[in-house]
Parts: C-alpha cells; structure tokens; sequence
C-alpha cells in the first residue's frame, strides 16, 4: 500500500469545514475556470480565424497567377490556361486551380446605377467555393453548350440595386465599341467583407472571354489552392522563380493584408490574456499548499518523529495536490465544452455582421488544442505544487509537534 496516497486521501475528508477547505475549493475553481476560458478563448479564436479565412480563400483561393500588368488594372492580360496548367502540375504542393477573368462594367435597373466587377469563373476543375457564402436563390448553371446568362450578386449590391432572384439587370461594359448584356439574378451570396460584397458579381467566364474577343484557351489568372496553407510563402517561392517571367505570383496573404494582420493581432492578445491566466491559477495552487503544509505542521512533526522521510510527506502533498487539480480540470472541461457546444448547435450568442464579419460567435472543435491546454495546465500546476514542498525538508520533528 502506498503510505503517502493514503493519508492524502483520509487528510481529504477531515479537512471538511476548515479554512483549509476553503482555500481548497478556492484552488478548484480557479483552475477550471483557468482552463474553461482557456478551452473557450481558443475555440472562439480559431473559430474566427477559419470563419474568415474560409471566406476570403472562397474569392481568393491561396494563391493568383496572372500576368505582369503596369496599369495595375483589374482587367489584365490574357494568359494561355492550356499551357500554365501543364507548367503547374510541376508542383505536388498544389491541391486544385480554377481559371478566372474579371472585367469592370455599369449595372442598370430602373431606378439605380452601380458600377462593379465581373468576375468570370469555371466549375470544370470543381465546384466553386463560393457555393458556401450563398443566402438566397441559386449557384449559376454553367451548361458546356453556350456561356450562361445567370449571375450571383451579393446582397448589399442587391440591396443598392434593389434586385431580387430571377431578376433581370443590364449590364454596361465600358470598351471600344461599349457592348451591354442582360443578365438573370440566379442567386445572391454574403461573405460580410467590404472587400468583396461592395465590388464583385460572379458570372461564367465565357461572358468575359467572348467580350474581350478571346478563344478558350485564354484566361486572366489561376486561383491556386494548396493541400497545407502553412506552405504558401515556400510554394509562392517555389512557382516565381519556376514559372516564366512574364507571370506573377500573388499571395492572398499580401492581397488582403490588413485581415491577416488583424487575426494576427487577435492571436498575440488571447494569447497574452491565456498566460495570465495560468499564472493566477499557478498562484493559487502554490497558495493552497502553502496553507495545507501550516495547518499540517503538528501532523508533519509526528510523522518525522515516527520515521516518515521528507519524501514519502512530500509525495503526501504532492498527491493532495494532484487531486485538486484532476477535480479543477475535470469541472474546467465541463464548463468549457459545455459552453462551446450551446454555442455551436444553439448560437444564443449573435455577432454585428458589419463589425465582425460574421451573424454569430463561431466556435471550431480542435482536439489537438484542447489536448495541449489540458497538458500545460496538468504540468504547471504540477510543478506548483512541487515548490512549497520542499519547506518540508526545514521542519524539525521538535519545533512542528509544538507548533500551534
């Protein structure tokens, strides 16, 4: 029997109704409140983080391969699609492509005028990511036979134009001689970035490689997909200096810097805020056995004097301690998945989608972070708990059975 384990669980029982068991507790719910919020702040962060980059690779993807332009136009030279798709199978890292073009014209209703972006996409490679960000009506149908009339508008531009699915709208592209087309509203999508619902319609870019007079092979740019985001700046690398040298190779983190900034930002503060915590909750721990070896000095006396070394009470506290921190981690993951499961299936709690980019608080389920949170706070309390126990070694038999 393991002498040490077994006076740490009957002193368990006896210190009920002592101020001991109040510092106890105290110890408790600090450290699941330390590890709620801990669970919670990382939940809700990435949740953020993915929320907002899923929509900004649904218009972006990670990467955009286009042709080196000085106006720095929307509207830039054609590429040969055939050929840049040959030259990009050279790289594994490169999970799918989708040819683009965009070309800027006028839309006119009966009431309103609003100048935007077309751009032209092609689901031959796969189905557009867009579909995720649509709130009404449906994704054009881009048949193999002739270029599709139907267009997906966001809603403020909607809202603005005062369009509404199965809608009619003429379009006024700006060029030489000026042409004007009628397109249906099929559907009508919301990312809530400014970037993208203020500015662009999507439509099949068959539309804009007929206008601009170009053949099939010719495209604007490659939206590039990799199978790890953490290899785009390697990957951007890899492509500049293998393709030609009349290609450039934008990434979306430099497109769209001040998003990734700002998540950035967010990250740096959470975790400051989460060091914090782990601190208070070390504290406390420390705190609490402090107290526990005080009100204990009598028994720790006897225990000397009948032969008990300094490391089987050392590991009579060390226990003690375990088993306040299994309890506070134990309540901590109740508390912090419980909130994040309401969350997640109920969404009690809504977001301002002008300010946050989002309706609701989003939550992400990563086992792996939830595993690492656990770890640190098992290990640092752990360790908090190894420190006042060595005042054990300074505790004379004679002095600590006196002691009052």
């Amino acid at each position: 029997m393991n002498v040490s384990r077994y006076i740490s669980h009957k002193i368990d029982g006896a210190d009920s109704g002592s101020f001991t068991s109040s510092v106890t507790k105290i110890a408790i719910i600090s450290i699941a409140l330390g590890v709620a919020v801990m669970i919670v702040s990382f939940a809700i962060l990435e949740g953020f983080r993915n929320e907002i980059q899923g929509k900004i690779f649904s218009f972006g993807a990670h990467l955009t391969i286009s042709k080196y332009d000085n106006n720095n136009s929307l509207e830039v030279e054609p590429i040969n699609g055939a050929e840049l798709t040959q030259e990009m199978r050279k790289f594994p890292q490169i999970k799918g492509a989708q040819p683009f073009a965009r070309k800027t014209a006028i839309i006119k209703t009966k009431d309103e005028v609003l100048g935007i972006v077309l751009k032209g996409v092609d689901e031959k490679s796969g189905p557009s990511p867009m579909r995720a960000n649509l709130v009404a009506g449906k994704f054009p149908v881009f048949a193999d036979s002739a270029a599709s009339d139907e267009v997906l508008v966001s809603r403020k531009v909607a809202d603005k134009l005062r369009l509404k699915v199965g809608d009619d709208a003429l379009f006024y592209f700006i060029q030489n001689p000026p042409r004007v087309r009628k397109f249906t509203v099929a559907g009508v999508y919301q990312t809530g970035l400014d970037e993208f619902d203020e500015v662009y319609v999507l439509g099949d870019i068959r539309q804009i490689q007929d206008l601009n007079g170009w053949n099939d092979s010719l495209v604007g740019g490659y939206e590039v997909v990799l199978k790890d985001f953490r290899q785009l700046d390697a990957t951007a690398e890899s492509m500049y200096n293998t393709l030609r040298y009349d290609l450039k190779v934008d990434k979306i983190t430099d497109q769209y810097a001040q998003l990734f900034d700002w998540l950035q930002l967010l990250n740096r503060n959470v975790i400051i805020f989460l060091l914090l915590i782990i601190f208070v909750a070390t504290f406390n721990m420390v705190a609490t056995i402090f107290i526990m070896i005080l009100e204990r000095t009598n028994m720790i006396g006897v225990l000397k004097a009948i032969g008990a070394t300094d490391n089987q009470i050392r590991r009579m506290f060390f226990f003690r301690g375990l088993n306040l921190t299994l309890k506070g981690m134990l309540w901590g993951n109740l508390i912090g998945l419980g909130f994040c499961s309401i969350q997640y299936f109920l969404h009690p709690i809504p977001l301002d989608p002008e300010n946050y980019y989002m309706d609701r608080v989003p939550i992400f389920w990563d086992p792996v972070i939830i595993g690492v949170i656990n770890l640190a706070v098992f290990v640092t309390s752990q360790l908090a708990v190894l420190i006042p126990t060595y005042l054990i070694a300074r505790i004379k038999p004679v002095v600590a059975i006196k002691f009052d």
